[in-house]
């Protein structure tokens, strides 16, 4: 599934020099294509925020928004943005999709057997140079405009993580339109910015402050995305 003209050599020292690092073309282009078909057109996609500051929650399979309720949630969100940790994106939990048994038969599901193939790990020890990693977790994700993720660092005391990962699959992206991942100082200054470029995978050391903006009223395109962390656990 990876691209066989990938340098990895170059990126390996990219990595270990900068902790961070956006590799173009990273799928082999009929994988993109398919995941990305799959992502626009047949995940049936959950609603994940936390607009109240309580726990995470989801809104789909079984508890779908309705128009008035997602504009209030959207709100909500707003407002406590402003001084907490907030979030709103549309998810698909490829983990417990296959755990509970969703929809055996979407194409999406291969990802995560494939992030988890013993040649998938030993690329990623490779390429990051932690011997450590022994699993990969993931999730589809769509930004829709409105939607945000606010400034965290990814730390996570109980689950392992060592490198934060993303998968971009929107063919055609513009700055404008948001939905960057962008890396932040201490002060909050944005000191690195990567846009969400088609088929190419965004690597990071965890922790790392970073935040993905929000995605633009006018932007043309959902952000479509596979994302997780690697893990050693």
């Amino acid at each position: 599934m990876i691209n066989n003209a990938l340098d990895v050599d170059f990126w390996k020292t990219q990595l270990a020099t900068r902790s961070r690092v956006q590799i173009p073309d990273f799928l082999q282009a009929d994988a993109a294509e398919l995941l990305r078909d799959c992502l626009a057109h047949q995940v049936p996609w959950s609603l994940a925020e936390r607009s109240d500051n309580a726990a995470p929650r989801t809104h789909g399979r079984e508890h779908a928004l309705e128009d008035a309720a997602y504009r209030d949630v959207l709100d909500t969100a707003y407002r406590n943005a402003r001084e907490s940790f907030q979030f709103v994106y549309d998810s698909y939990m490829l983990g417990r999709a296959r755990k509970e048994g969703w929809d055996p038969d979407l194409p999406v599901h291969v990802v995560l057997e494939f992030l988890n193939s013993p040649e998938f790990i030993e690329f990623a020890r490779y390429l990051t140079g932690d011997t450590a990693i022994n699993a990969v977790n993931a999730q589809a994700t769509r930004y829709r405009p409105g939607q945000f993720l606010t400034p965290h660092d990814d730390t996570h005391s109980g689950e392992g993580r060592r490198y934060a990962y993303v998968i971009n699959l929107t063919p055609r992206w513009k700055a404008e339109w948001g939905g960057l991942l962008q890396f932040l100082d201490e002060s909050g200054s944005v000191i690195d910015s990567f846009m969400p470029r088609w088929n190419a995978l965004s690597l990071f050391r965890v922790p790392a402050l970073h935040h993905v903006s929000l995605v633009s009223p006018w932007a043309g395109e959902d952000r479509l995305a596979i994302t997780g962390w690697f893990l050693a656990r």
